[in-house]
């Protein structure tokens, strides 16, 4: 089955008919229809299937107990409303170099197995990259257990609703102890590549970058009764503490974005008791985003304490800067480039990714596909038919030449 095909067969799966965009959301039955496929795959091309105990699935060719196995792929989740690219291109990809490399007749000496890892985005339960995290042993499962979605539902529970088993989750070395190189594909999420002109790139490194939840809490009341002068509002801290953030991550090169909020009682005609925004922020480096970080914290208590508004700031999730393996970014490069002798060019990124979990426990790397616009979780996000095919080539020829060695 070639790549069009694949994708056109995957497209219309968890997409939504008002916004374009995708809800994919872990365990649920767009979720399941998604794995449904990947199963299909798997087996149409005789690849032993396997889903481990924290609900990843695995598609392997050739024996991955004997170790030492090159492993691709990505997620098929989304965020809310997302585009089609972010994820889905790397399980595609997978699919079709191993097609690619078949077609030529390659000859792979080590296993070669492709995976899907559950609940990436982190849309239903709050934390990304949930799959790879405890897997890895990045997530505890006692924290596992505290998740819960927007409806109070526990990761356990959603778990045992689509049918697999929550008990067995946690750290699994053993699997990865199998795994002698992971390379994910992914749609690049910015415009570098389109503006040096070139198709794929390869990743340097993950910003360091984590999720802060700020509370402010005041006093409900009527909206149009309560004199300005006495009210405890906590909209207006909210609202400057926004522009806070922006004015901040400007200072320090870095991004800081409010893009999620919940408000108490959250009527029209009634002052909110609660305002709580999440703020993800992200930089090149540890000090340059523990200062904006610091900065906003600060004004937005200053703003708090002149409103008469209480607040509490709690950090809910953070990954620290990720160096992808100096040897096999290097690897991929001289595979990449010793046809035509290219400089493949490299680069880092501010987004988050299961390749980023793993490094920290076995060999990973990343290759990016150009995204013309830059957009991504968002249905405008976008990657031309030229370079998805370029994409698949490249990671073909990364997977032949690790896994002939």
């Amino acid at each position: 089955m070639s790549f069009h095909s694949m994708w056109a067969e995957l497209l219309p799966v968890g997409r939504s008919s008002a916004s374009g965009g995708y809800r994919r959301y872990a365990w649920t039955g767009a979720d399941a229809d998604c794995r449904a496929w990947f199963r299909q795959q798997a087996e149409a091309r005789g690849m032993a299937y396997e889903v481990d105990r924290n609900g990843n699935q695995w598609a392997w060719l050739g024996d991955p107990a004997a170790g030492n196995a090159v492993v691709t792929g990505s997620h098929l989740d989304s965020v809310p409303d997302g585009g089609a690219f972010d994820g889905p291109l790397g399980v595609v990809s997978a699919f079709a170099a191993l097609d690619e490399l078949r077609g030529t007749g390659a000859q792979l000496t080590r296993p070669l197995g492709i995976v899907n890892f559950g609940d990436e985005e982190g849309a239903r339960f709050g934390l990304a990259c949930v799959g790879s995290r405890l897997t890895a042993g990045a997530l505890t499962v006692e924290q596992a257990h505290r998740l819960t979605d927007g409806d109070g539902v526990t990761l356990p529970q959603a778990m045992e609703a689509a049918g697999y088993d929550p008990d067995g989750i946690g750290p699994d070395p053993e699997r990865l102890s199998r795994i002698g190189a992971f390379v994910e594909l992914h749609v690049e999420q910015g415009r570098a590549l389109d503006l040096s002109g070139d198709r794929v790139g390869i990743a340097s490194a993950i910003w360091p970058h984590g999720r802060w939840r700020f509370d402010f809490r005041g006093e409900a009341n009527h909206a149009g009764t309560t004199r300005l002068a006495d009210r405890r509002d906590p909209m207006p801290s909210y609202a400057e503490t926004v522009l806070a953030a922006r004015r901040e991550a400007e200072l320090a090169g870095a991004v800081a974005t409010f893009g999620k909020i919940a408000v108490e009682p959250n009527g029209v005609n009634a002052i909110p008791s609660l305002v709580r925004g999440w703020l993800d922020s992200r930089a090149a480096d540890q000090a340059s985003l523990d200062t904006v970080v610091t900065a906003i914290e600060k004004a937005a208590r200053e703003y708090a304490a002149a409103q008469g508004v209480d607040l509490t700031v709690e950090r809910e999730s953070f990954t620290p800067v990720v160096e992808f393996d100096h040897a096999l970014r290097d690897e991929l490069a001289r595979i990449l480039g010793s046809d035509t002798e290219l400089k493949v060019p490299v680069l880092g990124t501010g987004a988050g990714h299961d390749a980023g979990i793993l490094s920290g426990r076995v060999p990973t790397a990343m290759l990016f596909v150009r995204n013309p616009t830059g957009v991504s979780h968002s249905p405008a996000e976008h990657a031309t038919e030229d370079d998805c095919v370029a994409g698949v080539t490249a990671l073909a020829d990364v997977l032949e030449g690790l896994a002939r060695t």
